[in-house]
C-alpha cells in the first residue's frame, strides 16, 4: 500500500482527478441534504418572475422570502420556469453519481462472479458442454448487441425511474469485467501458491474466494473506476433523450435536455451541465489511468 500510494501521489493528473472526485462527492452529499431539508434550495420551486436570470444575478424583490434563493443570488442562473439551476445541479450531482456507482457495482459483481466461475472451471466439462464455454458464449452474445441501444430498448419498456436505470445499466455492462476476471483466473490457476492450496485439499470455495479473487481484483478496480464515467454518460444520454430520470427530479442529463432549446437565449442552461459532465468523466478517467499505472508498474515502459 505504501508503494502504491507513493506511485499514485506522484501522478499529478491522477491526483487532480482524485481531488475533483472528492470535491464532487462532498458536493453531492451536501446537495442531497440541502435540497431535501432546506426550502431555499428546493430545485422544484417555480419563480416565473425570475425566469432566464443569468448566473450571479440577484433575485427579484417581488419574491416572498421563502421563495428567494440562498443569499438572494442565482449563482448559476435560472431556467425557463425560474427554477434555480444551482439547486438543480446539486440535486443532479447526487442522482448522477449514485446511478454511476450503483450501476457499476452491479456490473462488477456480476462480471466477477461469472468471470471467476468461467476461469476456475475452465477444464471442467459435462459431455460436450463446459461452464466456461456457456458463460463465454453468453458473454459474446451480449457483446453483439450495441450496449446503448440495448439499454434504450429495455428502459423504454420499463417505468423510467432511478432504480430501473441503475439495474439496467448494471446488467448490460458486466461483459468486460467478466473477460478480465476469467483471464486472471486462468493465469492464477497455474501459479504455485494456488496449486499448493489444491494439493493440501482446501475446499474450492476457499480457494476461489480467499486466494484467487483478491489477486484478480487489480484490473477490476481500474475498470470499475473508469466504468463509473461511462455509466454517468449513459444515464445523462438517457435523460437527455427523455428515457431517464423524469421531472421534477433533476439530473445533469435532463437539465442539459431542457437547456438545448434555449442555447442562444440562455446558454448557461446548456453549458453548465455539459461542462460538469465533461469534468466528472475526465476526472474518473484520469484517476483510473493513475490507478492502473500505480497498481501495475511492471507494465509501464
Amino acid at each position: 500500500m505504501q508503494n502504491f500510494w507513493s506511485r499514485l501521489k506522484h501522478d499529478h493528473l491522477a491526483m487532480l482527478g482524485l481531488i475533483l472526485l472528492i470535491l464532487l462527492s462532498m458536493t453531492a452529499f451536501a446537495g442531497k441534504a440541502l435540497t431535501e431539508w432546506s426550502q431555499i434550495f428546493d430545485p422544484a420551486t417555480v419563480r416565473l418572475v425570475d425566469k432566464f436570470r443569468a448566473p450571479m444575478t440577484t433575485a427579484s424583490t417581488q419574491l416572498a422570502m421563502a421563495e428567494r434563493p440562498p443569499f438572494g443570488i442565482y449563482f448559476l442562473g435560472t431556467d425557463e420556469l425560474g427554477r434555480d439551476v444551482f439547486a438543480r445541479m446539486l440535486q443532479g450531482s447526487f442522482v448522477s453519481l449514485s446511478i454511476g456507482f450503483i450501476a457499476v457495482g452491479i456490473a462488477t459483481l456480476v462480471g466477477v462472479l461469472l468471470g471467476g466461475l468461467a476461469g476456475y472451471y475452465h477444464d471442467t466439462r459435462w459431455g460436450f458442454i463446459s461452464l466456461d464455454g456457456l458463460i463465454m458464449r453468453f458473454t459474446d452474445v451480449m457483446l453483439c448487441f450495441p450496449s446503448f441501444f440495448l439499454i434504450l430498448t429495455v428502459v423504454a419498456l420499463l417505468p423510467p425511474n432511478i432504480y430501473n436505470i441503475m439495474i439496467v445499466i448494471g446488467l448490460t455492462s458486466w461483459m468486460g469485467t467478466a473477460r478480465f476476471v476469467r483471464a486472471e483466473f486462468l493465469s492464477l490457476k497455474q501459479r504455485d501458491f494456488i496449486r499448493a492450496t489444491q494439493a493440501v485439499g482446501l475446499p474450492e470455495w476457499r480457494i476461489i474466494f480467499l486466494h484467487m479473487f483478491p489477486n484478480a481484483l487489480t484490473p477490476v478496480m481500474v475498470t470499475a473506476v473508469i466504468s463509473v464515467a461511462g455509466a454517468i454518460l449513459t444515464e445523462s444520454a438517457l435523460s437527455f433523450l427523455g428515457f431517464g430520470v423524469q421531472p421534477p427530479d433533476a439530473t445533469w442529463g435532463n437539465i442539459l435536455s431542457d437547456g438545448k432549446a434555449f442555447i442562444f437565449d440562455a446558454p448557461w442552461l446548456f453549458f453548465i451541465p455539459g461542462f460538469t459532465i465533461l469534468v466528472v468523466v475526465l476526472a474518473f478517467n484520469l484517476l483510473g489511468e493513475g490507478l492502473r499505472e500505480a497498481m501495475q508498474p511492471e507494465q509501464q515502459g
